[in-house]
């Protein structure tokens, strides 16, 4: 899953005396849907700035500061120096953030620098740089990224609708009826949400193809949109149709069931109709057999023909049965060879990843390598 980096901080920097000592600045991304933190030394910092500067064929937008500021002085007794240098390294980190050309924050230094995990696609979203802005301007300024971070958001919302679902059963269980019309309620208005953005979704993909997107990450995607929106659309049924009778939600039919003498009556249960309130006999019970009635097809056959006829309609539902037996058969049959297909699919897919970062960490290592000897 691609991460969407929208901001970048250094809020502070910590001594510490292991394996020697040694000050080190803690670095706060933040993207779309989450936001982690990294420890780097300055040397660390150093290390990545020449590595974008050969990679790159150009040293980065802001300068790196300087490392002579601290080398005559002990950084324990100099905070302000310390404060300085982590001003200097969080520009250092914007400026290449929000910098027009994205050579350098696309750079795999940069990226295994911030902790983005390697080979999952492009980290940055169009909201934060114009370069990628233009490139997708149909798309509503939403990148391919920042696309891959609008489904996982609109997932965890659908997540939250159940979670409101559930917890209005168990209100309603409990009897707090105002308590579970209020769950109920807040999981509509989540679920609304959801819907809208889903076609927004579905729109940036749409520009997306027209932008040159893969055929094959299209059609992920678009299964993606297709079974968020099915979600949405089951937990729209759930929430508008009452649970149960008895926790006070539902339509008034379903709040005043019938007497249980009606039952009875309507069940051949009670015996006659009198007792139960109806103004007229019950005409059809269940389990009772239909009083028989003539019909054109019938009224010119005689016993042996009604018999045949018979006959004929139960051979033809039979043949019928049979065919939409073999139908479901072919349809399980082809269901489990896509579920196969699918899971070869995912396989393949996990392992192609697993290979992509090893390569990805063994290339990174050796550019730092590349850069000591070169330096």
């Amino acid at each position: 899953m691609s991460t969407a980096i929208q901001a970048i901080h250094i809020p502070a920097w910590e001594e510490r005396t292991s394996p020697k000592p040694h000050v080190v600045f803690r670095i706060e991304i933040q993207a779309s849907v989450r936001s982690w933190q990294m420890w780097r030394r300055y040397s660390e910092f150093a290390d990545l700035h020449l590595e974008l500067t050969k990679s790159c064929s150009d040293p980065p937008p802001a300068p790196l500061p300087p490392k002579h500021a601290l080398a005559l002085f002990r950084s324990a007794t100099n905070p302000a120096l310390l404060e300085e240098r982590r001003a200097g390294l969080e520009t250092y980190l914007r400026a290449i953030l929000a910098a027009r050309d994205a050579r350098w924050r696309e750079s795999l230094a940069f990226r295994d620098f911030l902790g983005v995990p390697v080979g999952k696609g492009p980290a940055f979203s169009s909201s934060t740089f114009s370069s990628s802005a233009s490139a997708l301007s149909g798309s509503g300024g939403m990148s391919s990224a920042a696309w891959l971070d609008e489904h996982q958001t609109l997932q965890a919302r659908v997540r939250d609708v159940r979670a409101d679902i559930n917890r209005r059963d168990a209100l309603a269980d409990a009897g707090d009826v105002s308590g579970a019309h209020a769950a109920n309620v807040h999981a509509k208005k989540t679920l609304a949400g959801v819907l809208g953005r889903v076609g927004a979704l579905d729109a940036a993909l749409r520009a997306h193809a027209q932008a040159g997107l893969p055929e094959g990450e299209l059609r992920r995607r678009a299964d993606m949109v297709a079974r968020l929106r099915d979600d949405g659309e089951r937990l729209a049924q759930v929430v508008t149709v009452a649970r149960m009778t008895a926790r006070g939600l539902g339509s008034a039919a379903e709040r005043n069931p019938a007497a249980a003498t009606d039952r009875e009556a309507l069940m051949g249960l009670g015996g006659t109709a009198g007792g139960s309130g109806f103004s007229r006999p019950v005409a059809r019970v269940f389990g009772q057999a239909a009083v028989p009635q003539e019909t054109e097809a019938t009224r010119p056959l005689d016993d042996h023909g009604l018999f045949q006829l018979q006959q004929t309609q139960m051979e033809q539902q039979d043949e019928q049965l049979s065919q939409l037996s073999t139908i479901l058969q072919r349809q399980r049959q082809i269901g489990l060879a896509i579920h196969q297909e699918v899971a070869e699919q995912n396989s393949e897919l996990d392992y192609l990843s697993t290979e992509v970062d090893r390569v990805g960490g063994k290339l990174t290592s050796a550019k730092r390598q590349l850069n000591k000897l070169g330096g």
